[in-house]
């Protein structure tokens, strides 16, 4: 089958290089033309496993290709895709100005029937307002689907290629049949392909990820009460995780989540809300815990110094939002290390993937350590916010010899606190009991 795909972010690259995989022709298109140059000489712009091994095979067969024409990328193609940024505005509701500006520019270019795809994360009533744009000029018949991704960052091309489900809006019965061929290699093990209408599809994406988003949140209120009672988030998140109507993911306590979806659709969903006049509460309390949360480990760090930082240097291990991914959209790191920056300490950083765009944000604000060791160098105390698996298992004998003070602030209960006690550090983390030593 010929794909088009309009978009070559994060999903729109991931889809188009699994649909290659799958043998159908992709043709991925950006108006970006450094982007799509880098692209076609063979350079992936983001960190994502396995996506690196799947493009060169794709792109090498010839099945996978990058334009800046618009006209050129939807050629013969059936199914058009739509992975296009839909950022928030300032009162956080989603900007619909790129999906519905590329939707009226396809109604004057379309030739055939096309099926054009919402992959965007995409407002109630989205493809009601595609389908009225692409009809201001069409000529021909095409219908319109919401198909939301449900990608997770760090495993997002195995999310793809073994999809838990697939969720497609139509009522439209020639494009739902379109719709079953493309993902029929993918579901080959009896995983489903829902189909609903486009709303209920919308509403789908959303609540799906609200309600992760509400796991997160309300553990890490567990984990502040745990704090307070003198009991263990830790211990709790076994007992609850291993109820079957509760779940094992997404009970791990943190400085909260960050991400580009998670705040965005909640905020997204939240705004739905009001819009039609229905007070949401459960999530304004999910995003107000959330920017609590960041905002407490700070106020733990500072207060371990009666407030002043000014003069310290400061270990940071991890920057993106999640490990496996260079993302730092929304990542607490970024928060906390402001805050450091603004009290007057100095931050050295290391992430394994998301130094890079964070030194975007940050220029030489702070410095940018060679390794997690080079981070340590002449630092005063460590702090942890990103749980990649380098950090998991580190040596401690090398962290004190490095740092001035066996002092650690772990924002994702990386550490056994039998093993810090034993150790001798000073050890503060999320939800446990805090480990202080003699200093």
């Amino acid at each position: 089958m010929k794909i088009a795909v309009v978009g070559t972010g994060y999903v729109g690259l991931v889809t188009g290089t699994c649909f290659a995989e799958t043998g159908n022709e992709v043709t991925c298109i950006d108006v970006n033309a450094a982007k799509v140059q880098d692209l076609n000489n063979g350079r992936v712009p983001i960190y994502e496993p396995d996506l690196d091994v799947y493009f060169e095979r794709n792109t090498k067969a010839g099945r996978l290709k990058f334009t800046t024409s618009l006209a050129e990328g939807i050629e013969g193609a059936k199914i058009i895709f739509l992975a296009l940024p839909t950022p928030p505005g300032e009162d956080g509701s989603a900007d619909l100005k790129y999906v519905l500006g590329v939707a009226e520019d396809l109604g004057k270019l379309i030739k055939s029937y096309s099926i054009v795809v919402n992959k965007s994360t995409v407002p109630v009533g989205t493809a009601d307002l595609v389908r009225d744009k692409i009809a201001l000029n069409a000529k021909v018949e095409f219908d319109v689907v919401s198909n939301p991704e449900f990608l997770r960052e760090g495993v997002a091309v195995d999310d793809f290629m073994k999809p838990e489900r697939v969720v497609v809006g139509t009522r439209s019965a020639k494009a739902k049949k379109c719709m079953e061929e493309l993902y029929e290699p993918f579901v080959r093990q009896g995983n489903p392909v829902i189909f609903m209408d486009e709303r209920s599809a919308e509403v789908t994406k959303y609540a799906a990820n609200a309600f992760l988003a509400t796991k997160i949140s309300f553990m890490n209120e567990i984990a502040n009460l745990c704090e307070r009672v003198g009991a263990d988030v830790d211990n709790v998140r076994k007992g609850v995780g291993t109820d079957s109507r509760i779940g094992k993911r997404f009970l791990f306590a943190g400085v909260g989540y960050g991400g580009s979806c998670f705040p965005k659709d909640v905020q997204a969903l939240y705004l739905t809300s009001k819009q039609y006049a229905y007070d949401f509460k459960i999530l304004d309390a999910v995003m107000n815990v959330n920017q609590l949360q960041r905002e407490k480990f700070y106020e733990t760090i500072s207060n371990h110094f009666q407030g002043n930082l000014e003069g310290k240097t400061i270990a940071v291990w991890g920057l993106a939002f999640k490990p496996n991914t260079d993302d730092i959209r929304e990542a607490p790191a970024l928060y906390l290390i402001e805050k450091f920056l603004a009290a007057g300490a100095n931050v050295r950083a290391y992430d394994p993937e998301a130094m890079k765009n964070v030194q975007v944000e940050l220029g030489s604000k702070a410095y940018f350590a060679n390794d997690k060791d080079d981070a340590l160098s002449g630092a005063d105390f460590l702090v942890i916010v990103t749980e990649w698996n380098e950090f998991r298992s580190p040596d401690f004998e090398k962290i004190n010899g490095e740092l001035k003070q066996k002092l650690i602030f772990d924002g994702r209960n990386l550490y056994n606190i039998d093993t810090m006690k034993e150790l001798g550090y000073t050890y503060y983390s999320i939800g446990r009991e805090t480990v202080k030593q003699n200093q």
